[in-house]
C-alpha cells in the first residue's frame, strides 16, 4: 500500500510523543513493504532529509506560529496528497484531524484514517478560540475518516461518550533496552542511579513546575537522602518560552537541577538508561511515550494520578496527587527510601511494556485496520 502520514511536525523525531508515533510506526510499516510517505515541516528537520529509514519525508509549507503551524501545514500537505494515489491517508492528532474532510470529499476512493493522540483542548497553552477550535477537532476526528484509532482506553471511552463512535483501541509502543553506557552523563553534571528525570515539551500542562516545586521542597525537609541526588529536566520551549524562563526562575540556579534542552540518540539514551527514576507530572495525557520508554530501560516511573497514567502503572505506590506539590514531595521521599522497590519495579515495567506495547504488534494492528 502507499500509505500517507499527516499531522505530524517531521522526521526524524526530535520532540513530541505524535512525532515518536509516527516515525516508529512509519518504520515498521515500510519494514513489512508498505510504501510510506510523511509530510514534515522544515523547521523542524534541520538536516532536510527525503529519506529516513525508508520513509519517504515530503515537505509542505506552513507558517510556524504558534496557532498556524499544524493547521496550515495540514491544509497544504492534505493538498498535495490528493493527486498522489496514496491507499490510506493517515492523519494524526485532532487539530490536522479537522481537516480530514479533504481527501474524503475530493478523493473519496483513497481511505482515509485518524489516530487521536490526546485531547488537546485541555492544554494550559490554548486560548478560548483555539480550544474551540480543537473541539471541533475531536468531533472531526471521529466522524470525518472512515476508521479512528485512539491511543488509549481513555481516549476510547471518550469518544464512544462524547461521539457515539466506536473507534479501535491501537496503544503507543515502545523499543526494549537492555544496556546502556554511561560516558555521556559527565557533561551534564550527572552520574549513574544519582538523578531523577523528567523527559518533555516544557509546556504547562506537563506539569514541570509542580517537579520543580517539588524537588526542592523534598531536599529542604530530606537533605541527607537527597544530598547526592540531582533532578534532570530534559526538554525545550514549544512556544512556551515564557514558561521556559519561568522553570528558570524557581530552580534559582540550584545546583542539584539540570536543564539539558533538547536530547536525541545516545545522549538521550543514557539518560534514560541510568536514572534512578522517571517522574512525569502531567496534568493530561493521551499514552504518554516518554512513561513507556523509561520502563522499556527497566525504570520505576512516578506518575500523576491520571486515568491515561493508571492505564499504564497500575500499582498505586507509584501515583501522587495530580498537581499536589506535597503530594509529588512525599512519592519522591518515599520510593528514594526503598531502592530495592524501585529496582523490582523496574523489572516488571520492563515485562508489562514487553508484552502490551510492541511496536511490531502496533503496526500489525494498524495494518489490519488499514486492510479493513
Amino acid at each position: 500500500m502507499r500509505i500517507a502520514f499527516i499531522g505530524q511536525k517531521g522526521l526524524p523525531a526530535i520532540f513530541g510523543g505524535v512525532e515518536r508515533h509516527v516515525e516508529e510506526l512509519a518504520k515498521e510499516l515500510a519494514t513489512k513493504g508498505h510504501e510510506v510517505f510523511v509530510y514534515a515541516r522544515k523547521w523542524y528537520c534541520p538536516e532536510k532529509i527525503t529519506n529516513y529509514a525508508g520513509i519517504n519525508i515530503i515537505y509542505t509549507p506552513t507558517i510556524k506560529t504558534k496557532h498556524l503551524d499544524a493547521i496550515v501545514h495540514t491544509f497544504t500537505s492534505s493538498l498535495h496528497a490528493l493527486n498522489k494515489n496514496y491507499d490510506v491517508i493517515h492523519y494524526h492528532a485532532v487539530g490536522p484531524s479537522l481537516l480530514s474532510w479533504i481527501p474524503r470529499f475530493f478523493n473519496p476512493r483513497t481511505k482515509v484514517v485518524a489516530t487521536f493522540h490526546c485531547i488537546d483542548r485541555y492544554h494550559k497553552k490554548w486560548n478560548w478560540f483555539a480550544r474551540l477550535v480543537l473541539s471541533l477537532g475531536e468531533k472531526a476526528t471521529c466522524k470525518f475518516p472512515h476508521e479512528t484509532i485512539a491511543v488509549s482506553k481513555t481516549i476510547q471511552s471518550y469518544c464512544l461518550n462524547e461521539f457515539d463512535k466506536p473507534v479501535t483501541y491501537n496503544p503507543n509502543g515502545v523499543r526494549i533496552v537492555t544496556k546502556t553506557a554511561t560516558d555521556k552523563l559527565a557533561q551534564f553534571g550527572l552520574e549513574p542511579d544519582k538523578y531523577l528525570l523528567m523527559v518533555s515539551r516544557l509546556v504547562k500542562h506537563k506539569g514541570a513546575h509542580y517537579l520543580l516545586e517539588a524537588w526542592r521542597f523534598a531536599r529542604q525537609q530530606y537533605p541527607e537522602l537527597l544530598k547526592d541526588y540531582k533532578l534532570a529536566i530534559v526538554g525545550g520551549s514549544a512556544f512556551t518560552d515564557d514558561y521556559v524562563q519561568e522553570l528558570r526562575d524557581i530552580a534559582q540556579n540550584d545546583q542539584s537541577i539540570v536543564f539539558t534542552n533538547w536530547q536525541k540518540d545516545e545522549n538521550l539514551n543514557q539518560l534514560y538508561g541510568n536514572t534512578a527514576l522517571l517522574v512525569h507530572p502531567s496534568e493530561n495525557e493521551g499514552l504518554p511515550i516518554t512513561v513507556l520508554q523509561a520502563m522499556a530501560y527497566g525504570k520505576a516511573v512516578l506518575v500523576s494520578d491520571i486515568p491515561e497514567h493508571q492505564e499504564i502503572v497500575s500499582d498505586s505506590r507509584y501515583w501522587f496527587a495530580n498537581s499536589s506539590v506535597s503530594s509529588l514531595a512525599g512519592k519522591i521521599v518515599e520510593l528514594l527510601k526503598n531502592l530495592e522497590l524501585l529496582k523490582k519495579n523496574g523489572q516488571e515495567n520492563l515485562e508489562k511494556v514487553r508484552e502490551h506495547f510492541n511496536w511490531s504488534d502496533i503496526a500489525e494492528k494498524t495494518e489490519m485496520v488499514y486492510r479493513a
